[in-house]
């Protein structure tokens, strides 16, 4: 069985994963998991991806890391006063002192968990403290060419994201911080877990290629070439060598197919980062490769990744080459760009040089625009992992090795509010996970804000990622900026909104600190031009409360299955999977059909502003509410009027969604749930049970013949068949309002029962139309 992530000390597997190195998150099959001793939820099963599949190593406080989400449109800036290095002595004895501002990681959800306290010392303002102490922050990096060329490189080595003033530096500052203490003992733990391991096992699954085997190996060769520099170690050399040698065949046992097709470039995306796997070998451990294993190297980079990647991006093979909403440009043009920069001064091909003066600027007319107006990346929420990973992986390579990131980083003047984005989509259990959730991730990770947030000086981003569990990895190492001081939820807004018109999305919660707060998302925009990753789901939703997920999603569906990213007209086949079509999301179902893929909704909202202060306790004021409404009408064939609303009540602890309907043909209210449902004599109050908690879901004034009923996550007997069947949906109800034509309007109330809190605590929100809501319309 594979490592796996285990921040509490709990023995059965991460719910991340199956436990199989080659478990395929992306077919969308639930692997039953061994015997564990808490609940695993069945969103983590089935609605989110597999990250990085590493053991945790034993690290003072528990935490390891964790799953990222949106970012902060506001920047906090440098401390740049005459008493700098004082508040730079301060802050670092502060933080050697409390450690890690996370104290655990949850193991369902794989969350960072906050002390309910306030450290007036050290949850403060988030800034980047102004020093030159060599034990507090990063030395200044004396390349700095005045006119940067992509061909021009620094004289020493490494110059892959890494550079060797960095590693000079990095033991020291190991010592003073409680972070990149931690991720170092990680990195060592996954590096020792790896080594006894076989190399990775070839496999091609199917039209998602080597995928899996590439990112594994990348993973693998970043955690022993790390360990390698920082111990002298030479079997780590070894050790990388052998899986060097394994991925182009010569190994014990076959890999791909003995030609050009070895890294199956028909699925680029195997290619790229099997060639950015190579360069990080050939860069970081260069000084410790005979000219005979380097000449091996770069000759199977040439052979198996570069030269056809020129093919790619100079013939009509690349289709990613023009393409910005999605990952594939930022992901390709990475690993060619890592792989150039790696061999450029030793290959006499031309090849590098050929690429670099293609890759840098396809990547600024595409991959740096991958990022919509507000923060949004435009395939789904998990999808901008790997997105993101590719672009800062080259820009931040370009940047060590010759001096400039060319623009990756401010040609798009919206790149920097995609740390924001990643911040709010995560809830208090985990991401609003619409859309497919991708293949497993291995060495990609949110760790992209790291590097955003010194680049962008918007310390926030940094102070988030630290505590999450995926942040316990190499690129960590050195994106990090030590200096960085605060707290990330101090002034930050519980509620945010993006209103860009492919991806019009909203973000409310009541704490940013309280693994038991409430969280509710819920979606409009477009059902196309999602790169086919997207759902028909136009008014969709999650909710978290008392440290659970209430309303889910159910994920990727399997990407094998025949024509499941054919195309996203109305006739696809990919809308006839259960996971696919509107029938399987959040939201309302209109004649039992799907969704018109030409919906173009409008939203509206309205927020009080509440931001929490530096205390990880937030009272939430009385008059703090936030609501969105979207009129859905586009998005449905058999409807006059279509309108959807979500709103916070009664201080954030209970959520309304109303619905306002005109239909001429059978309405049904839907919503995915693992929790178990029972439903009252009179049919209007569902009462939901999980992990031990109770939601209870009542309709307000609910319309003649209205009541819920529930049902499995299968599809109705009268739609149309699939070309192959569903994937099961274990543990997954559906509960559900079925009305005939008519007009209705709809208010679900969710009362999350709250410790402390009696019945007469809760609220019975008034009626008011969609279009009279506002901040104060359900005062009472």
């Amino acid at each position: 069985m594979s490592a796996n992530y285990n921040a509490v000390g709990e023995t059965h597997p991460s719910p991340y994963g199956s436990g199989d190195p080659y478990y395929n998150e992306s077919s969308g099959f639930i692997t039953p998991h061994h015997p564990i001793k808490k609940r695993t939820s069945n969103w983590v099963k089935i609605g989110i991806p597999v990250l990085i599949l590493v053991i945790i190593g034993a690290v003072v406080g528990g935490i390891l890391g964790s799953r990222a989400a949106s970012n902060s449109s506001s920047s906090g800036g440098s401390s740049n006063s005459s008493s700098g290095e004082a508040a730079a002595s301060q802050a670092a004895s502060v933080k050697l002192e409390i450690g890690r501002f996370a104290t655990a990681t949850n193991s369902e959800y794989m969350m960072p968990i906050y002390p309910a306290t306030t450290n007036t010392a050290a949850f403060t303002s988030p800034t980047f403290v102004s020093t030159t102490n060599s034990a507090l922050a990063w030395p200044e990096d004396s390349f700095q060419p005045s006119a940067p060329n992509v061909l021009t490189t620094r004289p020493d080595r490494p110059r892959l994201i890494a550079p060797a003033y960095k590693w000079q530096a990095l033991p020291t500052l190991i010592q003073g911080d409680p972070y990149l203490k931690g991720w170092n003992d990680t990195i060592f733990g996954n590096a020792t877990t790896y080594y006894p391991l076989p190399p990775v096992v070839y496999h091609m699954d199917g039209d998602s290629g080597i995928l899996d085997n590439s990112r594994e190996i990348k993973m693998r060769i970043k955690a022993f070439a790390y360990t390698y520099r920082l111990t002298n170690d030479t079997k780590w050399v070894d050790r990388t060598w052998a899986e060097l040698q394994n991925a182009v065949g010569l190994g014990d046992v076959a890999f791909g197919p003995n030609d050009t097709t070895r890294w199956n470039p028909t699925h680029f995306l195997d290619t790229a980062e099997m060639t950015a796997a190579f360069a990080i070998a050939y860069d970081w451990l260069y000084d410790q490769w005979t000219d005979d294993q380097k000449s091996q190297i770069r000759s199977n980079m040439l052979t198996y990744g570069l030269q056809p990647g020129v093919s790619q991006l100079t013939t009509s093979a690349g289709w990613w080459a023009n393409n910005i909403t999605g990952n594939w440009n930022c992901v390709c043009n990475s690993g060619l760009t890592l792989g150039s920069l790696a061999i450029l001064g030793d290959d006499t091909s031309g090849v590098a040089t050929q690429l670099l003066g293609i890759t840098v600027p396809n990547a600024l007319a595409n991959c740096a625009l991958a990022v919509s107006n507000d923060g949004t990346w435009a395939e789904t929420a998990n999808y901008w992992y790997f997105g993101t990973t590719g672009h800062a992986e080259m820009s931040s390579s370009l940047m060590t090795a010759t001096g400039s990131d060319y623009g990756l980083l401010d040609t798009n003047p919206n790149f920097n509010k995609t740390g924001n984005f990643h911040m709010y989509v995560a809830g208090a259990t985990s991401l609003f996970n619409y859309g497919d959730h991708g293949p497993n991730k291995f060495s990609t990770t949110a760790n992209s804000i790291l590097l955003y947030g010194d680049k962008y000086n918007i310390p926030q981003y940094v102070l988030y990622q630290r505590e999450q569990y995926d942040a316990a990895e190499p690129w960590s190492m050195f994106w990090y900026n030590p200096t960085v001081s605060g707290a990330f939820w101090d002034g930050r807004a519980l509620d945010q909104f993006f209103d860009n018109g492919l991806d019009q999305w909203a973000s409310m919660r009541s704490s940013w600190t309280d693994n038991d707060a409430l969280y509710v998302a819920m979606k409009a925009g477009m059902n196309q031009n999602h790169q086919t990753h997207n759902d028909l789901d136009v008014g969709d939703f999650v909710l978290d409360a008392l440290g659970t997920r209430w309303a889910g999603e159910l994920g990727s569906g399997d990407y094998l299955s025949p024509n499941y990213f054919s195309n996203d007209t109305q006739v696809s086949d990919r809308w006839l999977y259960y996971r696919k079509m509107t029938e399987g999301q959040n939201t309302l179902l209109i004649n039992t059909s799907n969704q018109n893929v030409a919906a173009a909704p409008t939203v509206q909202h309205d927020t009080s502003g509440t931001t929490q202060g530096s205390s990880t306790v937030l009272n939430i004021p009385s008059d703090s509410t936030a609501w969105w409404t979207a009129d859905m009408t586009s998005a449905y064939f058999d409807a006059t009027s279509v309108h959807r609303g979500v709103r916070l009540l009664n201080a954030r602890r209970q959520v309304l969604i109303q619905d306002e309907i005109n239909a001429s043909a059978g309405v049904m209210w839907r919503m995915h749930t693992n929790a178990t449902i029972a439903i009252d004599a009179s049919g209007t109050t569902a009462t939901l049970t999980l992990d031990g908690q109770t939601m209870q879901v009542t309709m307000v004034a609910p319309p003649s013949g209205a009541v819920f009923s529930q049902s499995q996550a299968v599809r109705l007997a009268s739609d149309p068949t699939p070309p192959v069947p569903d994937q099961p949906n274990s543990g997954v109800s559906v509960l559900i309002i079925s009305l005939p034509a008519g007009t209705y309007t709809l208010q679900t109330l969710f009362n999350p029962q709250w410790s402390g809190m009696s019945a007469s605590d809760f609220v019975t929100p008034p009626t008011v139309p969609l279009a009279q809501w506002s901040l104060t319309s359900h005062n009472t």
